[in-house]
């Protein structure tokens, strides 16, 4: 049995000045830290990631592409009103949280407004599911977002959404719409790159998980057994699923771009008897935490995480919680970004 594990263990000081608030201009030009498998870590810039990978390597995408998530209005009564949308559960449904000084009930309607401040969206309240409310709109959800949502930028960047970050806040390869954050492991990625990671021989497949606003919920409780992980709906095509698989038993590296990618195909194969990756749709909730045992990634590429989050937890179950502070102590020490658009990892399983 994993002896209990708790929250503390996860912590760390981070100064507020490594909070990357803006991205670099160039994606790839961020820096890397290349963390080996024997916990020693390299200091490179982020198109370094070519003399890392191996020909026989295979690299799985996250394709999700960031919604506008973030209303702004009022009640029909009054009120003001900001819906964060979680889910869109239906061409005119979603799942949000709301910011409202009084709980809307069942059948209270809501308005929300254009940049003009002329146009405007209606939305009624159905019920509530959980922490999230139940939302019908007049108009097809995904029409209503782009033209008055705005981009949820995390809690940790200071700024308002810019229409720059419309686009920088996005993969190259973003496809299909769904998620409140993006999987910004890929944000490092320029078409450039991609091709030059292509011409080196490795092989690369895209799965879909739109991640959810759950992502940026902190980890209330001392003990981790007791934490319960927010949903997170993933999909996976066929040829995807065997090429992965292929990879697996062919004894060549599945390197996963971002924990989403990475969270996907483990828990797809945590589902299946013989811990292959299986197509379909279908919602995980698996939470990794050191002990956890790999069936699909070998390494991966991400971000840098914040103190007590599930996703520090996630790679020190890759690397090993030691060997992660270690390498978090140094990146601080050497004047890293973190977060979001700050700099980037390239963890390699431990051995």
């Amino acid at each position: 049995m994993q002896k209990e594990q708790y929250l503390s263990e996860f912590d760390f000081y981070l100064p507020d000045s490594l909070i990357a608030q803006y991205p670099l201009e160039d994606r790839a030009a961020s820096r890397l830290l290349h963390v080996r498998a024997d916990g020693t870590v390299e200091d490179l810039r982020f198109k370094d990631i070519l003399d890392l990978l191996r020909p026989s390597d295979l690299l799985v995408f996250n394709n999700t592409k960031v919604i506008k998530a973030r209303l702004f209005g009022h009640k029909e009564s009054g009120g003001a009103v900001e819906a964060m949308t979680e889910r869109v559960t239906g061409e005119f449904e979603t799942l949000s949280m709301m910011h409202v000084s009084k709980p809307p009930r069942p059948g209270t309607k809501l308005i929300f407004d254009g940049a003009s401040g002329e146009e405007k969206a209606m939305a009624e309240v159905l019920g509530r599911q959980g922490e999230f409310y139940q939302l019908k709109f007049s108009r097809p959800v995904f029409e209503v977002l782009e033209e008055f949502g705005n981009v949820p930028l995390p809690p940790y960047i200071q700024h308002e959404a810019s229409k720059s970050d419309e686009s920088r806040y996005q993969t190259v390869y973003a496809k299909y719409p769904g998620a409140v954050a993006a999987p910004t492991a890929g944000l490092h990625f320029t078409e450039e790159l991609l091709q030059q990671i292509k011409r080196k021989g490795c092989e690369e497949v895209f799965v879909t998980l739109h991640v959810g606003a759950g992502t940026f919920q902190p980890v209330r409780v001392e003990k981790l057994s007791e934490h319960h992980m927010h949903s997170e709906w993933y999909s996976i095509g066929e040829e995807a699923a065997q090429r992965i698989n292929r990879a697996k038993i062919e004894g060549r590296r599945v390197i996963c771009v971002g924990t989403t990618s990475l969270r996907t195909v483990e828990g797809s194969a945590c589902t299946s008897e013989d811990g292959l990756v299986k197509s379909g749709s279908a919602e995980t909730t698996l939470f990794i935490t050191p002990g956890y045992e790999f069936k699909v990634c070998d390494a991966m590429v991400t971000n840098f995480h914040l103190p007590k989050s599930t996703l520090v937890m996630l790679v020190s179950a890759l690397c090993g919680k030691e060997e992660i502070m270690r390498a978090y102590a140094h990146a601080i020490e050497k004047g890293y970004r973190f977060f979001s658009y700050g700099d980037a990892c390239f963890l390699e399983k431990k051995v």
